[in-house]
């Protein structure tokens, strides 16, 4: 019949006028389609705020369309809800939002893979969009949204749908905003005029934010908790760049002062000088004024010495200088000089074991060596360390480089532990902060060397006019490791920046290796100052070093759980410290003949111990150096079991509380048997030990903060975080800086000036201990 199409568009007439009118959606066909046959409906006009509900199958599937209008000025963000009351994962709905420039889809139910293959399944979803910007050049912009809802469900998947328009878009300074979020609910802020956004998003479990997990007994099933955050968020303005400039300037100037105060003491010590020069008197001040030369004591002088031996004929009150038929006075650079020339001789061999093995010893007796000799060994401690900071320094520059690199790329702040509070970013740095409060390091071991090249310097003029009293009394001057303590501390500043620069566990060895060093040296100065003949060479002093480091690096990687570690290195630790112990209490002098292959060995250290321990137990032959060498065991010994039983994670710090204990118990010890010898202490180290005590406290206390903790999760460390405390630059971890790079540089003070009160009494009366 002719008239039947025109009949049916009428009929469909009211229909489609229905489904055109814009916010009233059609209803969709109840009617299923016949078989091969997949109907797909026409976008329907939808309003924003009305919830749509409805169900989508293998044929059937439902598209809304959204329009608004974009004004210059005006952020228009949409958010888009969906949710479904099937849990049937593997049909599930699938939902796909179009934009001019954008598409995005995911799925309801939404499924999160938790830890250990845990599955959570999340049936109300919500996504944000990108809202697009209306400049002032392109006037108002229509936008249009469409929402697509299908399921591959055969028997259909219902589902509900809400679009709005954000009301609270945008972030503002200072203004506290409040909202919740869920794992399948993430939301996203903007801060207009800075073109960047902020997105929360909320972890399916509390272990993935370093909380504690449940575990469950069946292993298979999908859990669906409700988990909510309700979130409220300020944004503050960053610190303006005077404060950069303030507190750059006050980082310089507060250690630049202590370069002041030292010219101040130089400047005083030279009117001193030049008023005692016009009186006449020369020497060496005790520190109340008065001049004190001792006398001479011949009997207790070896024969054949011209290092710390004194002739009767040539003390006299005063300042003197050598008599001309003596030995002259070489430079220290004689290359002609060689210590295999005196150390490889046999009747110089079995002196030494006479002279080391006496009961009573004094400093004349550990000084026999040509000055030449042990001054040229005690430098290569410094070119060594000087080699070794530039080949150590050069691949941990380029991996912390590696590491902020990542981090800017990447936007990953979870992979180093800064305190976000208190991180003021400069350039590419993160933390410019922590980086420079280090700058105290390196400024005050440079005081620390031109000081030391000062009395370097003093010393050979002395020398080279033939001083007596710079060649035969007080402890032998060799200015080598003193060189080395101050590159120690100006790189142990370079290597902490680096460490601040990505702060984490595994660079944390950074931090501590120069540490290590600066400790060890110092030991090592301690005992040379008493023993300038028998002590390490600067070979094997850093081969250790290198064995310690090794040892550290080894507990970062297996230190953690790894039992047979622990065990390993707990029998090294003991072991180590008897032989060292052995060592020490025989000055160098115990030695066992590896070349005799049966048990000679086990019969001599039987008989020596018998000999010292049963034989003579009621006192020891070396009673001071016994007390010592137990109480420092007795500590090691401590540490060993610690570690073994506890297995800290902080392997690094373990390892530096080990050197830092020992170092502090032996230079108590120091004090304690220069005291008990009648010596004195000049008010110059008394004030830097007084300064030293005082600000090593007050660093320690900021030390202890913990602002910030890679040994737990990113999450766990940012709860630790606190703001800043001064300048509103530094927090508290700058101001350990500041005070530890000052203790360190008053601890040196201390060791370089400890025993000035001996440079007017003889060798041959200074005890060694």
């Amino acid at each position: 019949m002719p008239g039947c199409p025109r009949l049916a568009l009428l009929c469909a007439l009211p229909w489609l006028l229905r489904a055109a009118a814009p916010g009233r959606p059609a209803e969709p066909p109840t009617q299923s389609p016949a078989p091969g046959h997949y109907p797909r409906d026409p976008a329907r006009g939808a309003d924003f705020d009305r919830v749509y509900s409805g169900v989508v199958n293998l044929s059937t599937e439902s598209i809304y369309s959204f329009n608004y209008t974009s004004r210059p000025g005006q952020v228009t963000a949409v958010r888009v809800y969906v949710s479904s009351s099937s849990e049937n994962l593997d049909y599930p709905v699938l939902v796909v939002v179009r934009q001019q420039k954008e598409v995005l889809s995911w799925q309801v139910p939404l499924l999160f893979q938790g830890l250990y293959q845990r599955s959570y399944s999340y049936q109300e979803v919500s996504r944000t969009l990108c809202p697009s910007k209306a400049t002032n050049e392109t006037g108002p912009l229509e936008q249009l949204i469409f929402v697509d809802v299908a399921s591959m469900a055969p028997l259909g998947a219902p589902y509900k749908l809400l679009v709005t328009k954000i009301k609270h878009f945008q972030l503002w300074t200072n203004i506290a905003f409040q909202f919740t979020a869920s794992p399948s609910q993430p939301q996203k802020k903007d801060f207009p005029g800075e073109q960047f956004f902020v997105v929360f998003v909320i972890k399916p479990e509390d272990y993935a934010c370093g909380g504690s997990f449940f575990i469950q007994e069946n292993e298979n099933q999908t859990w669906n908790p409700q988990r909510a955050k309700n979130l409220k968020v300020t944004i503050v303005p960053s610190i303006k760049g005077s404060v950069y400039v303030k507190s750059s300037l006050f980082s310089v100037f507060i250690f630049l002062s202590f370069y002041v105060g030292c010219l101040l003491v130089v400047f005083v010590h030279y009117v001193r000088f030049h008023r005692k020069s016009i009186d006449g008197s020369f020497g060496s001040n005790d520190g109340s004024g008065n001049m004190a030369v001792s006398q001479p004591i011949a009997a207790s002088t070896p024969e054949g010495s011209n290092y710390g031996a004194i002739d009767e004929s040539s003390s006299t009150p005063g300042r003197q200088t050598s008599s001309d038929g003596g030995q002259p006075c070489q430079s220290d650079t004689d290359s002609s000089v060689e210590e295999s020339d005196f150390d490889t001789m046999p009747d110089i061999e079995s002196d030494k074991n006479v002279i080391r093995t006496k009961m009573f010893l004094y400093l004349s007796d550990l000084s026999r060596k040509d000055r030449r000799i042990v001054s040229k060994k005690y430098k290569i401690y410094f070119w060594n360390i000087i080699t070794i900071a530039v080949f150590y320094a050069l691949p941990v520059i380029q991996l912390v480089i590696t590491y902020q690199t990542v981090v800017n790329v990447t936007g990953n702040q979870d992979i180093c532990y800064y305190n976000f509070l208190c991180a003021h970013p400069l350039g590419v740095l993160s933390a410019f902060n922590n980086i420079l409060s280090n700058l105290g390091h390196v400024l005050l071991g440079f005081l620390f060397l031109l000081i030391v090249l000062r009395r370097d310097i003093l010393h050979r003029r002395a020398l080279e006019a033939k001083d007596i009293f710079a060649m035969e009394y007080g402890i032998p001057k060799h200015f080598g490791l003193f060189y080395a303590m101050g590159i120690a501390l100006m790189m142990e500043g370079v290597l902490s920046a680096c460490y601040h620069v990505c702060p984490n566990y595994s660079n944390f060895q950074f931090d501590t290796s120069f540490m290590y060093m600066i400790a060890g040296l110092c030991m090592l100065k301690l005992y040379q100052t008493r023993h300038p003949d028998i002590n390490a060479s600067a070979y094997s002093a850093y081969a250790s070093f290198a064995v310690v480091i090794m040892l550290t690096v080894l507990g970062v990687v297996f230190g953690k759980n790894d039992v047979w570690f622990w065990v390993i290195f707990s029998a090294v630790h003991i072991l180590a410290s008897l032989a060292l112990s052995t060592q020490i209490y025989y000055m160098g002098r115990f030695k066992i003949d590896v070349s005799d292959t049966d048990l000679g060995i086990f019969r001599r250290a039987a008989m020596v111990l018998y000999t010292d321990c049963i034989q003579q137990c009621s006192r020891p032959l070396y009673m001071d150096r016994m007390v010592l060498l137990i109480v420092g065991n007795l500590v090691n010994w401590s540490f060993a079991l610690f570690g073994l039983i506890y297995r800290p994670r902080d392997f690094a710090s373990y390892m530096l509380g080990i050197f830092i204990c020992n170092l502090l118990l032996y230079l108590a010890f120091y004090i304690i048997m220069k005291l008990r010898s009648s010596e004195k202490v000049l008010p110059v180290p008394l004030f830097c030990i007084m300064a030293t005590v005082v600000v090593w406290a007050a660093a320690l206390y900021f030390f202890f903060q913990n602002l910030s903790s890679w040994e737990g999760t990113p999450a766990e460390s940012r709860e630790k975080n606190r703001k800043c405390i001064l300048l509103d630059f530094f927090d508290d971890h700058d101001i350990w800086h500041f005070l530890s790079a000052t203790a360190l540089f008053f601890s040196f003070l201390v060791l370089l000036t400890l025993d000035d009160d001996l440079d007017v009494v003889r060798r041959d009366q200074i005890p060694v201990f």
